[in-house]
């Protein structure tokens, strides 16, 4: 088992990509020897300065990818359960990790982009406790195949998931959010957690303050901090990269990862050791040798995709 993985998220609204161009990026990742591909599910985004941009919808896509690969691990970073309608949103991806072979990870959000919510008619208040109405009914179907929920925003009345997917339990179920009260509605059922890149400063030492939020929200829940996989979002400029425009921080974005192969190995090393500090010198000291090794691997194949547009987002786990 690698000591590490590391994946790459496609373009969203840096700049228009097509299909093909896009088969071509995901083919390219799978070849070689990336361990996971990632989308961002987005509508649109708007900015005072600038034209409008939209990403392509998230969950086509991720059909697409299920059927195009057979080795990499993909996922939305993350799925917002305020688009959806949440028994539907678990049918989804019960479907796209049948398609794959159970290579689907399920990332979960509330949502963050006022814009894009009011331009496509969805409601944008009570956002936290919509997706713990959601979470309720995705992780009932999901991981119990069956549900009876009646909320106040949503409801799921002796509703199966039929059939079920390729795994008895359901896809990994992956929460993107820092948010305490959040990471309290599901750390209990939860396989994993992620942060985005601007929420720890795009630096390892930004990360060890958020991995005690997360080891506090198990703990409050009665589940062991060491059962929930770690996560980052890192912002990688390779050589020739021109910047990543997207959401509300485009103003304020921290300063993205660059320099030499074995310089940027040595950061993300770092950024993994602060989540999950199991990855250490001494008695953990070939581990991380092995994860040097592959990170370093991974930048000389990614600079190698020409069809990447760089800086890209990578996501770091543990």
């Amino acid at each position: 088992m690698r000591p590490l993985k590391v994946g790459i998220q496609l373009p969203e609204v840096e700049r228009e990509v097509r299909w093909p161009e896009l088969l071509d990026m995901i083919r390219a990742i799978e070849d070689l020897g990336f361990d996971s591909i990632w989308l961002g599910e987005h509508l649109l985004y708007r900015w005072p300065d600038r034209p409008p941009r939209g990403p392509w919808e998230a969950w086509t896509e991720l059909a697409a990818i299920a059927a195009v690969t057979s080795r990499v691990e993909f996922g939305p970073l993350v799925a917002c359960t305020n688009f959806h309608n949440p028994a539907l949103l678990a049918k989804q991806a019960a479907t796209i990790d049948e398609i794959s072979g159970g290579r689907f990870i399920l990332g979960l959000g509330a949502g963050w982009n006022e814009p894009e919510f009011r331009a496509f008619g969805l409601p944008f208040d009570h956002r936290v406790d919509r997706f713990e109405e959601a979470y309720a009914i995705i992780r009932g179907l999901l991981q119990d195949g069956a549900v009876d929920f009646e909320g106040r925003f949503y409801q799921a009345r002796d509703c199966e998931l039929l059939p079920r997917g390729p795994r008895s339990g359901g896809p990994p179920l992956m929460i993107g959010s820092n948010g305490p009260r959040m990471l309290r509605i599901t750390m209990a059922t939860a396989q994993a957690w992620n942060s985005w890149f601007s929420d720890f400063g795009n630096r390892p030492d930004g990360i060890a303050r958020l991995r005690e939020v997360v080891d506090a929200a198990c703990r409050d829940v009665g589940r062991d901090p060491a059962e929930i996989a770690r996560t980052v979002a890192v912002m990688v400029r390779l050589p020739s990269g021109g910047g990543r425009i997207q959401g509300g921080y485009v103003k304020n974005a921290p300063r993205p990862l660059e320099g030499s192969r074995e310089a940027m190995a040595e950061s993300l090393l770092l950024a993994c050791h602060a989540a999950t500090p199991a990855l250490n010198t001494g008695t953990h000291t070939s581990r991380r040798q092995a994860a040097m090794s592959s990170l370093q691997a991974g930048f000389s194949a990614s600079a190698r995709v020409n069809a990447v547009s760089s800086p890209w987002a990578s996501l770091v786990r543990m």
